[in-house]
């Protein structure tokens, strides 16, 4: 489904080259929960970005579907990126002055004019209600963020990124910002949220005692993929939401 051949990415900071990724490739599958792990500074995040296109690679190339994305005009990159591909991000990023409920909602937002808005907001905040009930905060919907303790964040931001129905979740050390109990309930979600959604997932993270939940991790150091471990998904503990 998502194919990354021969990535390449080097940051300029001042005077200093600082060489990324060297050559990465990686094949994720439909409907895979897959974790990316390695030290600090391997590149995890960047690759992130560059599946997502957030980011373009100096060289090499990604793949959709068999169709290249990374070169795509940027009005296309955009819809990939509100329709195709939702963000999990380690601080939440849910604004500060919207209910929970409208952080969730604003996917929508960006991707209508007002018109188009109005005449599909019914079915938005349906889908949005659904989300937050799953996981766990239909009774938080008038919630501010800063009412909201860290794993309650986190969920909103998991329901606002699957608001779009989107075909793959990219998610930057989701637990990194919570407790070891929290952060494993964060990752026992996405793994329901996988199955039942049918999304396929890319976690990035440094804490392996989360990779177990998932169906296959890749090791990444000096920025390539040095390690793939493939086996049998576990059936996980699912919670109750």
């Amino acid at each position: 489904m998502l194919r990354a051949e021969n990535l390449s990415k080097t940051y300029h900071r001042h005077a200093v080259q600082v060489r990324v990724l060297s050559g990465l490739n990686l094949e994720v599958k439909t409907g895979e929960f897959l974790s990316v792990v390695g030290a600090s500074g391997s590149g995890k995040s960047t690759l992130l970005h560059l599946l997502g296109t957030l980011d373009a690679p100096d060289s090499g190339a990604i793949y959709l579907d068999g169709r290249r994305i990374d070169n795509l005009p940027a009005r296309d990159r955009d819809a990939l990126r509100n329709q195709t591909f939702g963000y999990i991000f380690q601080f939440y990023h849910l604004l500060p002055e919207l209910t929970t409920f409208d952080n969730v909602l604003m996917p929508a937002y960006i991707a209508h004019s007002t018109p188009g808005w109005w005449k599909s907001r019914g079915r938005w905040r349906a889908r949005a209600e659904e989300l937050l009930r799953k996981v766990g905060l239909g009774h938080r919907l008038k919630h501010r963020p800063r009412e909201l303790s860290g794993g309650e964040m986190q969920r909103a931001a998991v329901a606002r990124a699957l608001l779009t129905h989107p075909r793959v979740l990219l998610a930057d050390e989701p637990t990194g910002n919570l407790d070891a109990d929290t952060g494993g309930e964060i990752v026992r979600l996405l793994r329901e949220l996988n199955r039942e959604e049918g999304v396929t997932i890319v976690m990035v993270t440094h804490n392996m005692d989360i990779v177990s939940a998932t169906d296959r991790v890749v090791r990444m150091t000096g920025g390539v993929v040095s390690d793939d471990t493939r086996r049998p998904a576990p059936v996980p503990h699912l919670i109750a939401v």
